[in-house]
């Protein structure tokens, strides 16, 4: 699609081409820029690892028209207007209809002018996304944007933030938080546990004086008294954590950006990386920079940044479904569902398009074994929680090694012996009985919440991540962190930012209200089980996601070519010459 892409550029002023993550907009940015080397100066990358004197710079480069396109995530689709901008380019799903509509809107910056935006599927079913969002557009079904419930570490980072500054007395403060969205239903008992935090580092830290960082003075007003705690405070001001990042420099100078430090710990001197569009060859880390040059050849690996793959939002899960549904019934409305018709009409054949008040399993055999795939359509997040809950199920009652992989659409579980579904849905397979339990019994949710507890010790400021030239590495924090977690476990287990851990994991990594949804939904969906003799259109994605884990990537690329092939021949979507 790289030049099709580029055609749609040349017939623009100056287009954005939006990625859904960093590593993705340097793939494109370089592959553009390979078929079009001539637009050096006119072609840019904007992610929000790079330096920001380079983002500053593209960024005027977009609003004087001096840039032809510049290839970038979602560190410019908020809070910026280019009225040279006329056009703009989705690679891939937008997975969400507001991101849809946002990225839209920053094209057509001039009276009169229209905001339009050009989807790039990556593969097939991704034209029922991205038919199924403009159709939820159009129908002003857009996501609503849910708060955090009552989060304790910024709670006691804002309390120690006041106190730094003008100081707060305690009734007005209550008042003040408990006006807000997220702290409305905040209760005396989490109030007085967090001013006790504050003020004496809760009942496991009162030994040590570091966390004694707020206290009351003569005149009733509470204040950070101790001017080392209130400089350390002000340096760690913030909610945005990520995983420890490490600067990239030039080793004669210039800074590029940063790049988290467990890739750059897979690295060995020579080594080739792609970042911020140019191929950089890793030297050595030194002071907690990495040292690189400029290099040519191949490519080399391209940095992950974690959080990185989108899923699918709630509203667009529900599109898609509804979509599904019309596709079923030959209503085949847009030009993306009339070009995938094919594929639709290849996965009825062979096993069935499920309609609204349908739920389908689809239970195939091949050398690999005995494959059991659910399309729930409720994005990836759901889907890995639905996964190890069922595999939990499943082999609770019978022992058997299964293979967990998933997507948007649906997961699968693989094993070397027959799964014997019925017996499993006989035993509550769907069931929502005991479902948190389950959940955690069916995970190391201990591991998973100790490494959502190091973001909310940074937060709530436990953990102090160094001062500018003297940063902590992430085993230091990932350590003082894990050592708080464990103390806290053992002796003080009502501790209730450990709490917020164990939550934060059901909902951010599985989104556990969508999964509870999902489950009720599933279970007054009539159920259809088909055999296919091969993998389905809607079973391939899936596989291609479990044998991403498994190859390297030239092997992948051969492996999913070659599955691919076999998949057009005997879909009758291509004849054998």
């Amino acid at each position: 699609m790289v030049p099709n892409v580029v055609e749609a550029i040349e017939e623009s002023g100056t287009t954005l081409v939006f990625t859904n993550t960093r590593a993705m907009a340097e793939i494109w940015f370089r592959q553009i820029l390979d078929l079009r080397p001539e637009w050096t100066d006119t072609l840019a990358l904007h992610h929000g690892s790079l330096d920001r004197v380079e983002r500053d710079k593209v960024e005027q480069g977009i609003k004087t028209g001096a840039l032809r396109a510049v290839v970038c995530t979602s560190s410019l689709d908020l809070g910026v207007d280019f009225s040279p901008v006329d056009r703009v380019i989705q690679i891939g799903s937008p997975k969400g209809v507001a991101r849809l509509l946002q990225r839209a809107g920053r094209s057509g910056h001039q009276p009169g002018a229209p905001s339009r935006v050009t989807c790039v599927p990556t593969h097939s079913l991704e034209l029922v996304e991205i038919a199924s969002a403009r159709r939820a557009a159009e129908e002003g079904r857009i996501e609503a944007r849910e708060p955090l419930p009552k989060p304790l570490d910024v709670l006691a980072q804002h309390l120690v933030t006041v106190a730094t500054g003008p100081g707060f007395r305690e009734e007005a403060m209550l008042a003040e938080v408990r006006s807000t969205l997220s702290y409305r239903n905040l209760t005396e008992e989490e109030w007085r546990w967090t001013m006790d935090f504050v003020i004496q580092g809760g009942s496991s830290l009162r030994a040590y004086p570091e966390y004694r960082r707020v206290s009351l003075d003569d005149e009733g007003v509470y204040r950070v008294a101790d001017p080392h705690i209130a400089k350390r405070h002000r340096m760690t001001i913030g909610t945005i954590t990520s995983d420890a990042s490490i600067s990239v420099r030039y080793q004669g100078g210039g800074v590029i950006g940063t790049v988290e430090e467990s890739f750059l710990a897979r690295l060995k001197p020579g080594d080739r990386f792609l970042f911020g569009g140019r191929i950089l060859e890793f030297i050595r880390v030194k002071d907690m920079t990495a040292q690189v040059r400029r290099s040519t050849g191949a490519i080399g690996a391209v940095p992950r940044w974690g959080g990185s793959r989108l899923p699918l939002s709630g509203e667009l899960s529900r599109a898609i479904r509804d979509e599904l549904d019309r596709a079923k019934y030959g209503e085949l409305e847009s030009p993306e569902m009339r070009a995938v018709a094919p594929i639709l009409e290849t996965q009825a054949k062979w096993s069935i398009l499920p309609g609204i008040d349908e739920f389908l399993i689809e239970k195939v055999q091949d050398k690999e074994g005995h494959h059991l795939f659910f399309y729930p359509f409720e994005g990836r997040l759901v889907h890995e929680g639905l996964a190890a809950l069922f595999a939990y199920r499943i082999t609770r009652q019978v022992k058997a090694t299964l293979s967990l992989a998933c997507n948007d659409y649906g997961f699968e579980l693989l094993s070397p012996q027959p799964i014997e579904l019925d017996d499993a849905l006989d035993r509550g397979l769907f069931d929502e009985q005991g479902l948190v339990d389950e959940i955690y019994a069916s995970l190391n949710e201990v591991e998973m919440a100790k490494r959502q507890f190091r973001e909310i010790a940074r937060v709530a400021g436990l953990v102090f991540p160094g001062f500018p030239g003297m940063n902590k590495s992430a085993k230091q924090v990932q350590a003082s962190s894990g050592l708080f977690f464990d103390v806290f476990s053992r002796y003080d287990p009502d501790n209730l930012l450990l709490h917020q851990a164990h939550r934060e994991v059901l909902e951010r990594q599985f989104e556990q209200t969508r999964l509870v949804q999902a489950l009720t939904r599933i279970r007054r969906r009539r159920l259809i089980v088909t055999e296919p003799k091969r993998p389905t259109p809607f079973a391939f994605p899936i596989m291609v996601d479990r044998l991403r884990e498994t190859l390297t990537s030239e092997k992948l690329g051969e492996r999913i070519e070659r599955l691919a092939d076999q998949l057009e021949i005997e879909a009758g979507l291509v004849s054998i010459q």
